[in-house]
């Protein structure tokens, strides 16, 4: 039986329903410490680690959601994030930072997930992570809990990256096009890199279609140079 896991005085609990899962989330954190400590002499262990852990929380958390019957608002929620992480240098550095404390990181993103709308279950777990020294492996668990959620419901995963946000109506003919490839249901994850410039970049399973105009321009590039 895993034991309550300890908070900081002041700290508060999720409600006494949650508590399994926290604790399950603080458990991979030890296990994870562990790991590390053992391991860090070894670059690919120390790799092996992140993404171990990384797979936990973000199991930790479905199963939470799932019990909750939350699984489509935490996704929101976490895509909304990952775009955050996206899009902002200072929010990739203050999630990844050594220097900032628990406590600074902890109330950075109780703010963050108060201003962006978060539901109470995403917030306590953003929280956890934080006082866990955690929140660099969020990419990773965003990742993770996507994909057992398309797992679940019996979708393939398209990683779909667009320069810019797509209309309803672009998204909606990206969604069918896929469908009709794949033959069956997908589950559409998009991201945006302005980088791009234009076009999109589709990645399903290990097939990857770049249709980008980054790309075209620099395929023109090598083209050019060989005139």
């Amino acid at each position: 039986m895993l034991k309550p896991a300890r908070f900081p005085q002041g700290d508060r609990w999720p409600k006494t329903a949650d508590k399994r899962a926290f604790q399950g989330i603080q458990t991979a954190a030890s296990r994870s410490r562990q790991q590390q400590s053992e391991g860090s002499f070894h670059v690919a262990s120390e790799a092996t680690g992140v993404s171990g852990l990384a797979e936990r929380y973000a199991k930790a958390l479905f199963e939470l959601a799932d019990d909750r019957k939350a699984l489509d608002e935490v996704a929101s929620d976490l895509r909304a994030l990952r775009g955050l992480i996206d899009e902002s240098g200072d929010f990739r550095r203050l999630i990844r930072s050594p220097v900032l404390s628990r406590d600074e990181q902890g109330k950075a993103m109780a703010a963050l997930g108060e201003r962006a709308g978060f539901s109470v279950l995403t917030r306590n777990f953003l929280g956890v992570a934080a006082r866990n020294r955690r929140l660099f492996v969020l990419p990773g668990v965003i990742a993770g809990y996507l994909k057992v959620l398309a797992a679940r419901r019996g979708e393939v995963t398209a990683e779909v990256t667009a320069a810019k946000p797509l209309t309803p109506a672009q998204t909606e003919a990206v969604n069918e096009q896929l469908r009709k490839a794949v033959g069956g249901k997908v589950a559409v994850d998009l991201r945006i890199d302005p980088s791009l410039i234009g076009g999109l970049v589709v990645k399903v399973g290990s097939r990857m279609v770049d249709a980008s105009l980054k790309s075209k321009l620099a395929r023109l590039q090598l083209a050019m140079k060989g005139v």
